[in-house]
């Protein structure tokens, strides 16, 4: 999140104190270098990327990833990628574990895939944000393609609508899961040639810059950008399997 976009600065450097934040919910939001003292934190969910977190003057970061690697041992490999063997290879697991969490999604009744979990993303639209990851990253960055977006992808949620609609991305768009998962294949199988002819010199290939709304700052390897793509599959990955559970128990 931009903190200066939409006054969403207005909080930075502010203190509070004796207030009652019970059922607040805070999305996207910048909590860097927050400190929380005397306070009660009960039936607390934490989600996001978490560095240096104290508990009680106890740093768990380590333990935290700990047990996600337990859980979600692609995680593990995707940090060991070194080659463009490595990164075959990884593709490779990411296909297999889609697969068989689409497979497992497609046991329950079609209006389900389509729920909000706790105000998160639907199955669906996880896998409508993952074509349009795919489009920037590999159709955008990697392809060099000036307008690689599908309508029916989903940006991330800060994303300006304005810059969504420059992309050609329907935000009002309301697919089918069938129609979802045909872009969503095609996009696959763009990073699949990508992997399949890639070589050790290519990942080092610096990506050209192409002026578009929503475009990363700074240089990106061909590399780094495959890096991303894989991170990004395989965590969402992680909080689609983590809301078809709850899904399931509701059936």
């Amino acid at each position: 999140m931009a903190a200066d976009d939409g006054g969403a600065g207005k909080f930075r450097g502010a203190s509070f104190t004796s207030e009652d934040f019970t059922g607040a919910r805070f999305r996207d939001c910048d909590l860097r270098q927050v400190k929380i003292t005397d306070s009660w934190l009960v039936d607390v969910s934490l989600s996001g990327l978490v560095g240096n977190l104290v508990v009680n003057d106890v740093d768990v970061t380590a333990y935290v990833e700990g047990e996600l690697d337990k859980l979600h041992p692609e995680r593990v490999q995707l940090r060991a990628m070194r080659t463009a063997s490595d990164y075959r290879a990884m593709w490779a697991t990411i296909e297999d574990l889609w697969a068989g969490t689409v497979a497992r999604a497609g046991r329950l009744p079609g209006p389900a895939l389509h729920q909000r979990v706790d105000g998160e993303w639907s199955f669906a639209e996880t896998l409508r944000h993952l074509v349009c990851a795919t489009d920037r990253w590999a159709g955008h960055m990697i392809l060099g393609k000036p307008v690689p977006y599908h309508r029916l992808g989903l940006p991330d949620t800060a994303t300006p609508a304005a810059d969504a609609a420059a992309l050609g991305i329907d935000l009002d768009a309301s697919p089918p899961l069938e129609q979802v998962l045909e872009v969503r294949g095609t996009r696959m199988a763009m990073v699949r040639g990508i992997v399949d002819g890639l070589t050790d010199d290519d990942l080092e290939r610096e990506c050209p810059r192409l002026p578009a709304p929503g475009y990363p700052e700074g240089t990106y390897t061909l590399g780094r950008c495959l890096n991303v793509i894989m991170r990004e599959e395989c965590e969402h990955r992680r909080y689609a399997v983590r809301d078809l559970a709850v899904l399931e128990t509701d059936q």
